[in-house]
């Protein structure tokens, strides 16, 4: 199972795809719109990222015409989610449920230290 995945792995690795994603997140796109989103890069550039981001899957383009248009296809992400994120969600949840409990902790003992030189103080 991993090993299918690393193709989507390789395809976010690059930020510029991760930027064209992002894009997409919002709604569909003519490819124009997302090679203007991109000034430093040729279109040539852009049309190579999304041609990756299209192989992986991540990325549908249906053809009006002669426009292009471009949309998110979340289900790589997905599983990537479960294959990888899910396994250690509990591990960091109760992670950090022991720092909040930890820090609760050493607050209360601060209280009870504070009281006790209060009370010090006044006898």
């Amino acid at each position: 199972m991993a090993k299918n995945l690393d193709h989507i792995w390789k395809a976010l690795s690059d930020a510029t795809r991760r930027e064209i994603l992002d894009l997409l997140r919002d709604g569909p796109r003519q490819t124009t719109e997302i090679v203007d989103e991109f000034p430093q890069l040729s279109r040539f550039g852009v049309m190579k990222h999304l041609d990756v981001l299209r192989e992986v899957g991540l990325v549908n383009t249906r053809s009006e015409g002669r426009r292009r248009i471009n949309s998110l296809n979340v289900n790589p992400i997905r599983q990537i989610m479960e294959r990888w994120i899910s396994k250690y969600e509990a591990y960091w949840t109760n992670a950090l449920l022991r720092v909040k409990d930890a820090a609760e902790d050493d607050a209360n003992e601060d209280d009870t230290d504070k009281e006790a030189s209060s009370k010090a103080k006044r006898a």
